[in-house]
């Protein structure tokens, strides 16, 4: 069984008092195990990221920016490698972990252009002689505590905008399957960071919480359920951190009467069950408007999902593999119990599914369910697994009203050829990021990414132009070179007051 370790300056000092299994969720079996650090642990990794930090932001963005080039290219050249590890420990297919790996190298292709995107403002003649410029700065040290479901895609888009803008970065990953962001690490040396920039360091709660309190880093980056992004939220702030917490998700998709059906399945066939499900930007919730629409869907709906091949990570047909551990499993299988408690027709059950030969992976088969409604526990909660709930709609303002009402606020997609419709949709629909015939809205890389309401805490959202500004701290110089020889003739008058 493998032994992994913090990635730290000098390695961890003395065996882990404490350590957490690592599943290969495809066979049921523990394969590795990690150890589970603490605040002592923390401050060797702290103390090591302040010796180098200011040398790395006194360095010209352009030397900075070649440090990212080579990173992107070493990520490329091993891709499969990271992909089979990223496969192996969350149990998502092997063409899902390659897509994990590439939307985080988006990012860092944004990175690269720091020294552009860095560039401040100058007003020349803001007053009498007067001239006024702003800088971008960074924090120091910053953090990123990321979630299980994508170990590759959420440190990059950390990490790459912190360090790029000069910051040093320390990161927390899920301790279900840290392997690959150790790798990058590695990589990140290698690609000529110094030795301390990158750091990653093993945990839970306990880890979570000296980040947390940590007086010497200014900033921490949050991606897991609500409930935690609140907490970690809250207690980042009253430490005096800058802190950006994404939570949970419940996204919808709204089916109008005029859109293409075959699309639309197509699309709800990767968006509802890719990955198992276990995405953020999923999409767990259709809603046709009207029972005609409904119905239509359904008949669709029901052999395409069906259809579905549900494998080992490994599998080159599998269209999905299993969940990241047991306890997962079982949560979901929890969920479809009570929707159908509730009231809910399972009409596709995808409860004690398993598969040939591997009957001790943790598979969930895909559950379609149908006469949802908005008071169900089962509709108001995250179930993150391979389960689509069809909800029905009367009419438009019927369908907008759900999204926008629900405690969640990340994602919503709508279908339809109105462009009318699509437009007063976009406008009105109280959510964070909206798709228009686009299943999973995730914002190209030179945008940003955030939810609303319960989906993210904070003002600032993540990469692009607004995890620019979450990295850095904004300096204003206001600058004057009298030409008079001293008598007070070119004495300084505010320019407001002048």
């Amino acid at each position: 069984m493998r032994q992994l370790d913090h990635f730290i300056v000098g390695g961890a000092s003395a065996p882990a008092a404490r350590t957490h299994q690592i599943w290969n969720p495809s066979t049921g079996e523990v394969q590795a195990e990690v150890p589970l650090g603490d605040a002592a642990l923390l401050d060797r990794a702290v103390a090591a990221a302040k010796k180098v930090q200011p040398e790395w932001a006194a360095t010209n963005p352009q030397r900075r920016a070649r440090v990212m080039f080579e990173f992107k290219r070493l990520v490329e050249a091993n891709k499969q490698e990271l992909a089979e590890l990223l496969a192996s420990e969350h149990g998502k297919v092997v063409d899902d972990a390659h897509g994990d790996v590439q939307r985080g190298l988006e990012v860092i292709e944004y990175a690269c252009g720091i020294p552009q995107a860095l560039k401040g403002e100058y007003s020349q003649g803001a007053g009498p002689g007067i001239d006024v410029y702003s800088m971008r700065q960074p924090l120091g040290i910053g953090a990123g505590i990321t979630p299980f479901n994508f170990p590759a895609m959420i440190p990059m888009w950390m990490f790459g905008m912190a360090i790029a803008v000069g910051n040093a970065f320390i990161l927390k990953p899920s301790e279900r399957d840290p392997s690959v962001p150790i790798r990058l690490a590695e990589l990140f040396v290698e690609a000529g960071a110094p030795e301390g920039l990158l750091q990653v360091v093993h945990g839970d709660k306990e880890m979570v919480d000296a980040i947390l309190d940590h007086e010497d880093i200014a900033a921490v980056s949050f991606v897991g359920s609500s409930d935690i992004a609140h907490y970690v939220y809250k207690r980042g702030v009253a430490a005096g951190k800058r802190v950006q917490a994404m939570g949970g998700a419940k996204n919808h998709g709204i089916v109008m009467p005029d859109a293409d059906l075959d699309q639309v399945v197509g699309d709800l066939a990767g968006a509802a069950f890719g990955s198992a499900g276990e995405r953020c930007m999923a999409l767990p919730v259709v809603v046709p408007v009207g029972e005609d629409t409904a119905e239509r869907l359904r008949e669709k709906l029901i052999p395409a999902i069906n259809a579905l091949r549900i494998g080992v990570s490994t599998d080159p047909d599998a269209h999905y593999g299993p969940v990241v551990t047991p306890e997962h499993k079982a949560r979901i299988e929890q969920w479809i119990d009570t929707a159908e408690q509730e009231g809910a027709e399972v009409v596709i059950d995808g409860r004690g599914f398993t598969l040939q030969g591997h009957e001790k992976g943790f598979f969930v088969g895909p559950t379609l369910l149908d006469r949802v409604t908005p008071d169900m526990e089962s509709y108001r909660e995250e179930i993150f697994g391979p389960v689509l709930q069809i909800v029905r709609a009367d009419d438009f303002e019927h369908a907008l009203r759900l999204p926008s009402e629900h405690q969640y606020g990340n994602g919503v997609a709508i279908f339809t050829r109105n462009g009318h419709a699509a437009r007063e949709f976009a406008h009105r629909v109280n959510v964070g990021m909206v798709g228009i015939n686009v299943p999973i809205p995730v914002p190209v890389s030179y945008h940003s990414f955030g939810g609303w309401k319960r989906s993210g805490f904070g003002d600032t959202d993540q990469y692009g132009q607004e995890g620019l500004k979450f990295w850095t701290k904004a300096k204003k110089v206001t600058q004057r070179w009298p030409d008079g020889g001293g008598d007070g003739s070119n004495a300084f008058v505010i320019p407001t007051m002048g």
